[in-house]
């Protein structure tokens, strides 16, 4: 899926909301990462950066009836069309925030299949650094992304620490095998049929069940008819 330049498209998607933000910090130093290896092999990125907070005027209509508005749908087109992912949220209340995961909750689940992902989390404290392993891999595991092994994470006392730095060195090569390798493009063109959901995709959507059936009034703790 890279363009005619032979230049890889990376989307940003940056759930921080304060300016300056900490999250955004760690996703532009993971895309400049990505950016600097990939110049090393003679190839060029371009990014694309969602700010998720500029699409909060549009998220309710969007977790409500699937209503996208034209902010949303720019970042769909573009996530649809990215040969890499990076995807970062602060931590609020022991997990990722909100606004990260009903972002993702609202698109279509067969969008993000096989494309290549990294993960990353920011906190005032390293107690909550297994978020990115425990919450959000867990939900990029659903929409069947091919996320990287390495985890990123960095909390206040870490962005004096040359681990991050190595880390983040490390998920770069990482991401920029996947998209080098072609993965999403065999697991799609190979056998998509056996990667979509059966439901909320192009296979369906939950608007489709019928609500009335037998299973569904015992599901909610009524009787069959």
């Amino acid at each position: 899926m890279t363009n005619a330049q032979g230049a890889y498209r990376v989307v940003v998607v940056n759930a921080g909301i304060s300016d300056p933000s900490s999250t955004k910090l760690l996703a532009d130093r993971i895309e400049r990462g990505v950016s600097k290896l990939a110049a090393t092999r003679g190839r060029d990125v371009v990014s694309t950066h969602i700010d998720l907070r500029m699409l909060l005027p549009e998220l309710p209509a969007a977790l409500g009836s699937q209503s996208f508005g034209p902010q949303f749908e720019r970042a769909i087109a573009a996530l649809r069309d990215a040969d890499g992912i990076i995807a970062a949220a602060p931590v609020y209340k022991a997990g990722p925030s909100g606004l990260f995961t009903s972002f993702f909750q609202t698109l279509d689940n067969d969008l993000l299949i096989a494309k290549p992902v990294v993960l990353a989390a920011t906190a005032g404290t390293a107690r909550h650094a297994l978020v990115v392993d425990e919450q959000m891999r867990s939900m990029f595991a659903y929409l069947r992304t091919m996320t990287v092994p390495t985890s990123l994470f960095a909390s206040t006392e870490d962005w004096q620490d040359a681990g991050l730095g190595s880390r983040i060195e490390r998920a770069s090569v990482e991401l920029l095998a996947l998209m080098e390798a072609g993965v999403e493009q065999t697991i799609r063109g190979d056998n998509w049929g056996g990667y979509q959901h059966e439901l909320g995709s192009a296979g369906g959507t939950e608007l489709g069940i019928e609500l009335n059936s037998d299973l569904m009034r015992m599901a909610a703790g009524g009787g069959a008819a």
